[in-house]
């Protein structure tokens, strides 16, 4: 019998013994660590259970060969690996044996320990030496080669490594995972338990990952009382992060202390004076805008603030010493470029060369890329030093493509780095080491959300002009705010309506649809020579079906497009028949089925198989490519696309090739960064533009599929539009325009410069 199925058999043997005791537990030294994630410590090890070599995956603190160890959790049998249990919680335990001390102790997990030094001290001491360490370590001295410094460092590595285990397995009892766990024990130290003890809501504010629900399970758990000043206070803070959550940068009083108190259990009164308490502690903020009392978080109250201040001392910089002759240099550009430009555009270009900030404003078709094209070319020519930028990488590299210019995602352009924990952004560029460049040209700017905003105007110097470029028509940022619009309709802002569909733009279906859209009216789709279509689905799940036909044999045989690079399936969902997960499935097994010659794995965001189409789901500057063309450099970006080439489970690593021609090595550990992406959200696609955009029409909740959604995702076709479903659910979409209309004050304070005193 091969090795691997006799152990096997033995961890089979094992898991039947279990099972018939009524149990989900394990307890054995680990024999072998087969991979561990620093990030989010998953784990895979071998444990050694009385002989029997079980496999256990779980959540765990960096272990070590031959501790000894106890977990409960649940038996899966694994499509390539087999049985394996999932640990859900696990204890740490001091062997009983000698075999089991001597065993731990040349772990290498205490300092100052190795194989050698662990025999010497069990024959001095047999496996009372464990409590000798711990209680009595200067008693280690009777020992050779060990002096008091040595006794110290042992005894003090010992206490470390028993610290962290006795936080995270308290921790654990509450349900908190070993990463957050450890995460916690980062801020607290050695006070950690004592400090959940006394007061668990502090974990709330202090770490990232722990929110209200958990931190007042605990806090009923130890006996802290309903109304404690703990609980309330958090409870409202965490209440009004619902601002982060919806959209919002602040919530209206009566909203916030009606839920507070509903949520919590308290009277009103209650909340009342723990909200003036969070207030006089600049915890919160509270605000009148329009005659109504509102509440901000601080740091989106800071935010707002800020970006409205720097917009006011910007847009009224005076350019006093520049002498531009506008009309001389508009027609020098015509000229060379064998072009009219239209009276808006001519307005454009004086606005951007006279004002410090500009918004251009524009549907499809409008001409916005010229513009960004003219203004940078007429800067160059004045030897003004200029920066492109995008919210998104995709989106950059359009700007790219367009201009001929290299543009930045503004992340890029800001020097973006990350605190002590890696989810708190920080920047290089900021109030004391601006921008050196004379002009900025942010395209796609509805993306942009306030607390970007507020990063970006910060790193902005005196003088500096910003020309933001983008179509409020399409959905807003996915963080809080609203900022482009907010400062179209604070009225103060120079803006430049684009308005002039561009005779090139009127050949094209797709872009006298989304003004069709915009206006309230159906799409005209399905005539001949068209590159607009509507087919008809009455259901989600014939929907779907039609989504798979359409995309590996319908528009193949029509255009010869390619369904990997041309064909791109949006969805306004993630869950659902035709939500982002099913349709990856259905059009991975279509696309790409299962076959002896390609290698699959299953890693934290599902099943990926060689010649799959994915998608890279956070920025990573770090990350090292590839080129033929250009060689080698850093940095894939949120939203690139691409397939992969090659999983190489000896390796441990996963070859992909992006759409640009950049091929990256990802090993096993960052495989999280990638997801299937046959099927996207909307939301993930803005700043994108593909060949053929395949889109679903269906019933669903009226704040999500509304006109504006509609709109996003008819813009990012290029070449042709294919809407699956039903025509009154096309309609009702069209026709809802009542969308969630987010609650931010940045329009007034522009407006008013409301500075705070």
């Amino acid at each position: 019998m091969p090795e691997s199925l006799f152990f096997g058999q033995l961890c089979y043997n094992q898991k039947k013994t279990i099972e018939a005791l009524g149990m989900e537990q394990l307890s054995g030294y680990i024999e072998n660590i087969i991979y561990h994630n620093e990030s989010n410590h998953f784990t895979v090890m071998d444990l050694d259970c009385n002989g029997n070599l079980c496999t256990v995956t779980g959540n765990f603190p960096a272990l070590n060969k031959g501790e000894y160890i106890t977990v409960e959790g649940a038996w899966v049998e694994h499509p390539t690996f087999g049985t394996q249990m999932k640990a859900h919680r696990f204890t740490l335990e001091i062997p009983e044996t000698d075999s089991g001390v001597e065993k731990y102790l040349s772990s290498g997990l205490i300092e100052g320990i190795g194989p050698k030094k662990a025999r010497v001290m069990m024959d001095h001491f047999g496996k009372e030496v464990i409590d000798i360490i711990r209680y009595n370590p200067d008693k280690l001295t009777e020992i050779p080669g060990i002096g008091q410094k040595t006794a110290q460092r042992i005894a003090e590595s010992f206490r470390e490594q028993r610290e962290v285990m006795d936080i995270v397995m308290y921790l654990g009892e509450f349900g908190i995972s070993t990463y957050v766990a450890m995460k916690v024990y980062k801020v607290y130290g050695e006070h950690t338990i004592s400090v959940i003890k006394e007061n668990p809501y502090r974990m709330v504010r202090d770490v990232y990952g722990i929110g209200f629900k958990i931190a007042d399970e605990i806090a009923i758990r130890s006996g802290i009382e309903p109304f404690s000043p703990f609980r309330v206070m958090a409870g409202i803070e965490f209440i009004l992060q619902e601002c982060y959550r919806n959209g919002n940068t602040y919530m209206e009083e009566k909203e916030l202390i009606e839920k507070s108190t509903r949520i919590l259990g308290v009277d009103e009164q209650t909340t009342t004076e723990y909200l003036q308490e969070l207030t006089l502690q600049a915890e919160v903020r509270l605000q009148n805008l329009d005659g109504k009392r509102v509440y901000y978080p601080m740091a989106l109250f800071v935010a707002e603030e800020n970006v409205a201040h720097k917009l006011n001392e910007l847009r009224s910089y005076d350019y006093k010493d520049e002498i531009i002759n506008h009309d001389s240099i508009i027609a020098d550009f015509e000229k060379k470029e064998s072009i009219q430009l239209d009276q808006d555009q001519k307005d454009a270009v004086v606005s951007a060369l006279s004002s410090g900030t500009v918004i251009i404003t524009g549907g499809p078709g409008t001409g916005k890329t010229t513009i960004i094209k003219c203004i940078l070319e007429i800067f160059l020519s004045l030897e003004y030093k200029v920066a492109l930028a995008a919210p998104t990488g995709r989106a950059a590299k359009r700007m790219t493509e367009a201009t001929g210019e290299e543009a930045k995602t503004l992340h890029r352009l800001l020097e973006y780095g990350y605190g002590e924990d890696d989810y708190e952004q920080t920047f290089e560029r900021n109030e004391e080491n601006p921008l050196e460049q004379d002009l900025i040209v942010i395209d796609e700017a509805s993306m942009i959300d306030t607390l970007l905003m507020n990063h970006f105007l910060k790193a902005i110097a005196p003088g500096t002009r910003i020309i933001l470029v983008g179509d409020v028509n399409q959905l807003p940022s996915v963080g809080p705010g609203n900022v482009l619009k907010d400062i179209i309709d604070s009225g103060v802002v120079k803006v430049v309506l684009l308005r002039k569909i561009f005779r090139q733009a009127q050949e094209s279906q797709i872009v006298m649809n989304a003004h069709r859209i915009n206006s309230g009216d159906l799409p005209i789709a399905n005539e001949e020579g068209t590159d607009f279509f509507m087919l008809h689905a009455a259901t989600q799940e014939k929907i779907r079906t039609k989504i798979i036909e359409t995309c590996a044999t319908r528009l193949t045989n029509y255009k010869d497009y390619d369904p990997f690079t041309d064909i791109q399936v949006i969805t306004p969902v993630k869950k659902g028949p035709v939500g982002v997960k099913e349709l990856n499935t259905a059009l991975q097994g279509e696309l790409n089925p299962p076959s002896q010659e390609k290698t699959e794995r299953k890693f934290l965001n599902g099943l990926f198989r060689e010649g799959d189409k994915v998608m890279q789901i956070k920025n990573n500057y770090g990350m090292k490519w590839s080129d033929e063309r250009e060689g080698d450099g850093e940095g894939i970006f949120n939203g690139d696309i691409g397939r992969i080439q090659s999983i190489d489970e000896s390796g441990k690593k996963v070859i992909v090739r992006f759409d640009d021609g950049k091929t990256v090595v990802y090993s096993f550990e960052q495989m999280d960064e990638l997801v299937l992406s046959y099927a996207i959200t909307v939301h993930k696609s803005q700043g994108s533009e593909f060949n053929a955009v395949v889109m679903p029409i269906f019933k669903g909740p009226g704040m999500l599929l509304n006109r504006n959604l509609l709109y996003t995702a008819v813009t990012r076709g290029k070449e042709m539009v294919v809407l699956i479903g039903h025509k009154p659910y096309l309609k009702f979409m069209i026709d809802n325009v009542n969308v969630n209309r987010r609650k931010t004050g940045l329009k007034e304070r522009i407006a008013h410069d409301l500075w705070a005193d």
